[in-house]
């Protein structure tokens, strides 16, 4: 099958040593949202671009470099950046999965061990975060994953929600929901699909 899901790396992986462009100086602080808490687009200058629109998860694994090989093999990412800790290990990575920052790290360096950063092995092989992608074909995208080494939890699926959805768990034990869209559900009609489903 061929593959025509997320793009392939561009370069060479692992020779970025430059951290993204940092913030400039803050301007004027973002328009109140109309509700107090409410997540708002900051003003200009005060993230850099590759942030502007996003909540960018930042995963911790216990080895940031074949974390990263296999996202590059199983999903297309591309390595942005990588910053190795003094000790030895990764203390912090950032790569591009389709539109997308991930940011990881290893959870074993003297750094990481000394935050709140944990891994699923540390938790039994549980994790409370799925990361979601939108790519074209999930289908070819699970046959490259699973051939890279990813675990298919669920095979590509047409779900009541409009989706073909595949849910893949990583060698770092991260779940990963995988999707093409298909169909437009409205309300009503996606009300009436989970209820049958029930």
């Amino acid at each position: 099958m061929t593959d025509n899901t997320l793009p392939e790396p561009a370069g060479t992986a692992g020779t970025a040593t430059t951290a993204p462009n940092a913030p400039t100086a803050p301007t004027a602080p973002a328009e109140e949202a109309g509700a107090a808490g409410a997540a708002t687009a900051p003003a200009a200058g005060v993230v850099p671009d590759r942030y502007l629109r996003s909540v960018v998860p930042h995963i911790a694994v216990a080895d940031a470099g074949a974390a990263i090989d296999f996202y590059r093999r199983a999903f297309g990412a591309r390595e942005d950046f990588r910053l190795d800790a003094p000790g030895g290990g990764v203390l912090h990575a950032e790569v591009s999965i389709g539109g997308s920052v991930l940011m990881l790290g290893d959870v074993s360096t003297p750094e990481a061990e000394g935050a709140a950063f944990t891994s699923p092995a540390a938790l039994g092989g549980g994790t409370t975060v799925t990361l979601h992608v939108y790519v074209p074909d999930v289908d070819a995208l699970a046959e490259r994953a699973a051939a890279a080494g990813a675990e298919v939890v669920q095979p590509p699926t047409d779900m009541f929600h409009g989706d073909r959805t595949a849910v893949l768990r990583d060698p770092s034990g991260h779940l990963w929901v995988f999707l093409t869209h298909v169909e437009d559900v409205p309300g009503e009609e996606l009300r009436r699909r989970l209820t049958a489903t029930g």
